[in-house]
C-alpha cells in the first residue's frame, strides 16, 4: 500500500492496435509526466525517433512532459496516426459508393435518399 509519501500511476502504451501495455508504478510526490514514462521502461523497444515521435497525456488529455503527477493518475502515452481520420473516412466512402453509404442509402424501396 502506497504511503503519504508515494503516489501510485498507473502507465499504458499500445505499441500496436490490440495491444496494450500496462505498467502500474509507486513513485515518490512530485514526480513528473518524463520521469513516470522513464520509469516505466514501456519504450525500451523502440530507437530515439520513435520515442520522439510520441506524445504523452494524463486521463486523455495531452500534458506536457513537465506536468506533475497526482496520485491515481493514468498516464497514456500515444503514438502516431497512421492515416488521418478524415481522409480514411473518405477512402472508405468512396470505396463504398455514394448509394451505399450512410444518408445517401434507400432504407425502403421508394423511399427518398436519406430518410
Amino acid at each position: 500500500m502506497a504511503s503519504e509519501q508515494t503516489i501510485q500511476v498507473c502507465v499504458v502504451f499500445a505499441p500496436q492496435p490490440r495491444t496494450v501495455q500496462e505498467c502500474i508504478l509507486h513513485l515518490p510526490q512530485g514526480v513528473t509526466l518524463r520521469e513516470a514514462i522513464s520509469q516505466s521502461q514501456l519504450l525500451v523497444g523502440l530507437d530515439a525517433a520513435q520515442v520522439a515521435a510520441l506524445e504523452c497525456g494524463v486521463w486523455g488529455r495531452k500534458q506536457a512532459l513537465q506536468h506533475v503527477l497526482r496520485d491515481g493518475d493514468r498516464v497514456e502515452i500515444y503514438r502516431a496516426l497512421r492515416v488521418d481520420p478524415k481522409e480514411a473516412r473518405r477512402q472508405r466512402f468512396a470505396g463504398q459508393g455514394a448509394k451505399t453509404a450512410g444518408l445517401f442509402v434507400k432504407k425502403r424501396q421508394g423511399a427518398k435518399a436519406g430518410y
